[in-house]
Parts: structure tokens; sequence; C-alpha cells
């Protein structure tokens, strides 16, 4: 079977509208520009403040919005009949994914304005940024599977944004408690590190590392998805 982008524009369209008249779930894409405006005009210019707004967008946006989107088929019992449609689960997987993305993508950006935010190298923070939304997006779908209507997904996605929102904080801990040093290969620790060394005027292969640590986080959370997904289609 062909890629049809016909059918991930239906199914785009309609997550769309879906989302279009959830008031609760669609006011999450103002919380980081309004937070990235209160900190630009108190002339906030650390890097960790504006990565933890950064990566709230990507929690609260990506992962929470594309939770939402899931659960809400499987509220209105409408996901397995999306599973049995003729659309193969990359299609449905890219449909579910697409409007998530675009928001993010908007919400970064509008948040970065805000912020007055001009990284050094636009090339490497892009591709950061974009893996990063991928790592989001999956995670969301992966929970949103999980979830049986949008209030679980909302409870759900709690304990996440607090360690993908907050967690460089805990770095910090990590002379004093060994353990936490694990959470250096986090995904949002690992986009902050990436941005320091932009700004150190570093380069592609600098960062390589860092952009390989995000990209097996996105293989691994990808894998876990796919599997589940092909699991509820036959249960």
């Amino acid at each position: 079977m062909t890629f049809s982008w016909r059918r991930v524009s239906a199914i785009f369209i309609k997550d769309y509208k879906d989302f279009s008249r959830n008031f609760a779930v669609s006011s999450v894409l103002f919380v980081s520009p309004i937070l990235a405006a209160f900190y630009g005009r108190m002339g906030v210019d650390s890097i960790e403040t504006k990565y933890m707004i950064f990566n709230m967008t990507f929690v609260m946006v990506a992962a929470f919005v594309q939770c939402c989107l899931i659960a809400e088929e499987t509220e209105k019992n409408t996901l397995r009949g999306l599973m049995l449609s003729p659309a193969s689960t990359a299609e449905i997987l890219s449909g579910k994914t697409l409007l998530s993305f675009l928001f993010t993508i908007f919400s970064i950006a509008l948040s970065a304005f805000l912020l007055d935010y001009h990284p050094k190298n636009i090339g490497i923070v892009g591709a950061a940024i974009i893996l990063s939304a991928l790592f989001y997006l999956g995670l969301g779908t992966l929970l949103g599977m999980y979830a049986k209507s949008v209030m679980e997904a909302s409870v759900l996605i709690l304990p996440f944004m607090i360690v993908f929102s907050f967690g460089t904080f805990v770095t910090a801990l990590a002379e004093k408690y060994p353990i936490l040093k694990a959470a250096e290969y986090l995904p949002n620790v690992q986009l902050l590190e990436i941005a320091k060394n932009v700004e150190n005027n570093a380069g592609f292969a600098d960062v390589l590392l860092n952009l390989g640590v995000i990209a097996i986080w996105i293989i691994v959370i990808s894998a876990l998805t796919v599997v589940v997904f092909r699991k509820r289609m036959v249960d």
C-alpha cells in the first residue's frame, strides 16, 4: 500500500475540528507564550529559563495535546474504527501527529520571539527542536493509547510534565546524588546542552552526540508506540 497524503490530510482536518471545539485542551497553546512574554518584559536572559519554557511547550503542546487527541478517539469509540480503516499505521500516526507538530513549532517560534531569543546557529537549534518535537509527539501518542478519556490523559501527562519541564534543575543535584546523573541523558537536558554549546560557537560536529541521544529516544519511543498501536488493532 502506497503512502496516501489524502488520508493523512483527512485525519488532520478531523483532528483540527475536534481540537478547535475543545477549549480546555486548546488553551494550553497560550501558556508558554504568556510565560515567555512575562519573562521577556522582565528582561530575563538566562538560557536555562528560555529552555525551561521551550521544554514546557514540548510537554504541554506536543505531548499533552497529542495525548488528548488520541484519548478523545478512545473516549468516542472511534479509535478502533480508525485502526481498521484502509489507512496504514504510518498514515494514521502521521495524520494524528501533524496538527500537534505544527502547533508545537508555532508555539516555540512565538515564545522565542517574545523572549528575544536569537541562537547563533539557527540550523543546529532548529534541528534539535524538530528532533525533540518528534520525541514528545511519540510520547503523547503512546500515553494517549493508554488513556480512556481526555481527563485521564491530563492525569497521565502530569509526571512527565514535571520531569521534562524542570528536569534540567535535577542535574545540579547530581554531585550530591550520583543516581541523578542519569537525568543528563534526558532529551530536555540534551536540548539545553546543545543550546549552550551553540552559544559558545559550537558546530554540528560538536553537538552530534547530543543530537544522537535525542535520536535514540525517538527510536525507542517510536518503536514502543508502533508495537502498542498494532497490539490495540488486534485486541
